[in-house]
């Protein structure tokens, strides 16, 4: 049977023009000097300097850029201390409701869960702003990080920990210096995940957000309302480069280190 057919290609390709000629042609209207974004008439950067030359883009981008790293961090913390006890701790008296309580907004609509979390800070007098959208985006995201953090400690061999406590570590020095060295890649990628997530949130930021805290989200969102300008085509096309330098620089260094393993394992395997 052959792997490779006229279907298979076809479909292949219409899949992916489907997922990225949307992007190819807002990357191309980027450059257009007109204001009109459906209308060519010729090349032009002028919009990329109108974009850094725009105060409310730039805040906008600044309170993004705080909100996700302060909630990703904090949210991996707490998603690794809870993801630990899930897996370490066994039984114990509330476990069921503990579980349910940490993966609850997996499931929970964004929209139950912005307003929830609106009551709340109203009820607690808490005045909206950037602290409350670190409060909101950490609540959802760590679920998101203890769910990564606890796949790779349900696989973790446990006789490591117990030889560095066999050799008089204590168990958050066994931690620190065995158990979170191995589980750091996912980790990790569960910081990434709550830091891609808080970047991209709109339906929970705009209801925990103030009028002094507006991110990169709302704003897009406000600003395609009234229709889209040629600023947000160079913004988009900034975003897409910066992903696309992660997701590039990313495999290279993923394969440099499995380059670098095998050579390892080449050299351990031959006779002295």
């Amino acid at each position: 049977m052959k792997r490779f057919s006229w279907f298979n290609a076809t479909s292949l390709t219409l899949g992916f023009a489907f997922l990225y000629m949307p992007m190819i042609i807002l990357v191309i209207y980027s450059f257009n000097a007109s204001k009109l974004v459906t209308v060519w008439a010729g090349f032009s950067t002028q919009w990329y300097g109108e974009l850094f030359r725009n105060e409310e883009f730039l805040n906008a981008a600044w309170v993004t850029i705080k909100v996700a790293v302060m909630s990703s961090t904090i949210a991996t913390v707490l998603g690794t201390m809870a993801a630990y006890v899930l897996v370490r701790a066994g039984r114990f008296s509330g476990r069921t409701l503990f579980s349910g309580m940490i993966y609850a907004p997996l499931v929970m609509p964004e929209v139950i869960t912005g307003l929830s979390l609106l009551l709340l800070f109203i009820g607690i007098g808490l005045d909206r702003g950037v602290l409350t959208i670190v409060l909101a985006h950490t609540t959802f995201s760590m679920c998101y990080v203890s769910v990564v953090v606890s796949s790779r400690l349900v696989s973790f061999d446990q006789s490591l920990e117990e030889a560095a406590l066999d050799l008089g570590c204590s168990p958050f020095e066994a931690f620190r210096l065995v158990t979170l060295p191995i589980i750091a890649p996912a980790v990790i990628s569960g910081w990434l995940l709550a830091f891609t997530l808080s970047l991209d949130d709109l339906v929970i930021a705009s209801f925990t957000t103030g009028p002094s805290a507006t991110t990169l989200p709302i704003k897009i969102f406000s600003a395609v309302r009234l229709g889209v300008s040629p600023e947000i085509n160079a913004l988009s096309t900034i975003m897409i480069a910066i992903v696309t330098v992660g997701v590039i620089t990313a495999s290279l260094i993923t394969k440099q280190a499995a380059v670098r393993q095998a050579r390892d394992e080449r050299m351990a395997e031959r006779p002295a």
